[in-house]
């Protein structure tokens, strides 16, 4: 199953979101892993999925934030892998995605600005998990350590607050900033075995 690069390829997509990184570094690296040592024979594609993980947390930290930023943001309602649509849409269809309030969708692309100014060169990822966007954008607030104003100014929140250049920098390589790196690789992980079960794989 997975005994050439182009199955590999194919299924690591699915699993992962394509990216270039993916296709150039994980999928001849992992293939070389299981030539060494073969995956088992009880749920090889979990052990897959864990074995691709180890891999990538060994990376240098630039290659690690290349893929992780292969993810879409959270918000995001265009070029949207089928999985990834589902995800966002806390488990409906496509179709039902864009049913997300306005507000709601214009908060998550501030506060995906926000972060990207808070943590360089990385994305916001989380493992959605059935939870509605208004769910994460709350979660990312927290994260920033910001208020809530979709529930704290129902009549007509304040979505660009706070102003995206006001926030402070966590410097790259800090054990702060490698900490959320190693987050967004472990729920990239998280992801990635919620779709094999979708997938049944």
């Amino acid at each position: 199953m997975y005994e050439n690069q182009t199955d590999l390829a194919s299924i690591l997509t699915q699993l992962f979101e394509h990216s270039d990184i993916l296709i150039s570094k994980l999928v001849p690296e992992l293939l070389q892993s299981i030539r060494d040592t073969p995956l088992g024979p009880i749920d090889p594609t979990n052990a897959l999925i864990e074995r691709a993980i180890a891999i990538i947390h060994a990376w240098n930290v630039d290659d690690q934030a290349e893929f992780i930023i292969a993810h879409p943001r959270i918000g995001e309602i265009r070029q949207l892998s089928a999985l990834s649509a589902k995800e966002q849409s806390g488990g409906l269809s496509a179709t039902t995605m864009v049913e997300t309030h306005p507000d709601v969708l214009k908060r998550l692309e501030h506060l995906n600005a926000c972060y990207e100014r808070v943590y360089s060169e990385l994305r916001y990822i989380t493992f959605v998990n059935g939870r509605t966007r208004a769910a994460i954008a709350r979660e990312m607030e927290d994260k920033l350590q910001l208020g809530h104003p979709l529930e704290n100014f129902p009549d007509g929140p304040p979505m660009n607050e706070p102003v995206v250049e006001s926030l402070s920098c966590v410097a790259k390589n800090s054990e702060e900033w490698l900490n959320e790196l190693t987050r967004a690789v472990d729920d990239v992980g998280k992801i990635a075995k919620s779709r094999q079960s979708s997938l049944g794989l």
